[in-house]
């Protein structure tokens, strides 16, 4: 699933492709892709929109447009943008939506590809976007995340680490991948309860997160299967993880063994001699 790094790269590849130019041609290939509003509302409330700029928030891609409201994405599981020149809107294996998009000058077509189907978007009115806004958490690269606005919110907390930070009401736009790398990267084990860690615990996991977000951003994202750009290419950062996914494995720091564990019915990745 799409992570902070993955929708980031997403969104300034859109922001690039389409921003300032008008949304001529909509056509929804799978109903359940906009879902609960019907195709026939959608279209009307982005056709002959420009777009003034596309950002992210969270997993979120959004895309403000010039009335004001916002087309917002969630990816999901395998939703992808494909940016390219213009072709008939027909039918293709896992096409969702398919969009004309003009500057005055040239056209191109921006399709959505979703072979498992969870992705959806919407169009927003700006009260509509403020309530999802208001349900997430803290951007884990913005300034107001420091360490001790990271200890106020895990304080009193006993659920694992790992799964504290997979929580978006909290902080928003981490994912497994990049949970079991700052981990990692702090030196504290996936498992600890999150309202344990003290105050040089929390330094290390703030400075862990935002590095590997960071690099993550820098390298455009991991991908293992499915996730790409919308030119179609892929992210690198899963050339220099350290943990996630490396089973068995020689630890990079301490030359101990990665295991695998299971929190809430999630892989978790650590190392048993420097995390513990």
């Amino acid at each position: 699933m799409p992570e902070l790094p993955e929708a980031e790269t997403i969104a300034r590849g859109l922001d690039a492709a389409i921003a300032g130019r008008r949304i001529e041609r909509i056509k929804i290939h799978r109903d359940e892709v906009v879902e609960p509003m019907s195709p026939a509302v959608f279209r009307r409330r982005l056709r002959g929109r420009y777009v003034e700029r596309v950002g992210r928030r969270a997993k979120w891609i959004t895309a403000l447009l010039d009335d004001g409201g916002r087309w917002v994405t969630q990816l999901r599981m395998t939703g992808r943008f494909t940016w390219g020149s213009p072709s008939p809107l027909r039918a293709e294996p896992h096409l969702s939506a398919s969009f004309v998009i003009n500057n005055g000058d040239a056209s191109g077509v921006l399709r959505f590809y979703d072979t498992r189907r969870f992705g959806r978007m919407w169009v927003l009115n700006e009260s509509q976007w403020a309530e999802i806004d208001a349900r997430l958490g803290v951007e884990p690269l913005s300034e107001e995340l420091t360490p001790g606005s990271l200890a106020e919110l895990l304080a009193g907390s006993s659920a694992p680490i790992r799964n504290w930070l997979l929580d978006q009401r909290r902080v928003a736009g981490i994912g497994n991948i990049y949970a079991v790398e700052a981990c990692y990267r702090a030196r504290i084990d996936p498992r600890r309860p999150a309202g344990s860690l003290e105050r040089n615990d929390v330094r290390r996991l703030h400075n862990a997160i935002r590095r590997v977000l960071g690099r993550a951003v820098d390298r455009r994202g991991t991908t293992f299967s499915d996730y790409r750009d919308v030119l179609g290419a892929g992210g690198e950062f899963q050339n220099v993880l350290k943990a996630y996914g490396r089973e068995d494995e020689q630890c990079a720091r301490c030359g101990g063994t990665i295991e695998r564990i299971v929190l809430a019915g999630r892989s978790a990745f650590f190392c048993a001699g420097c995390q513990v």
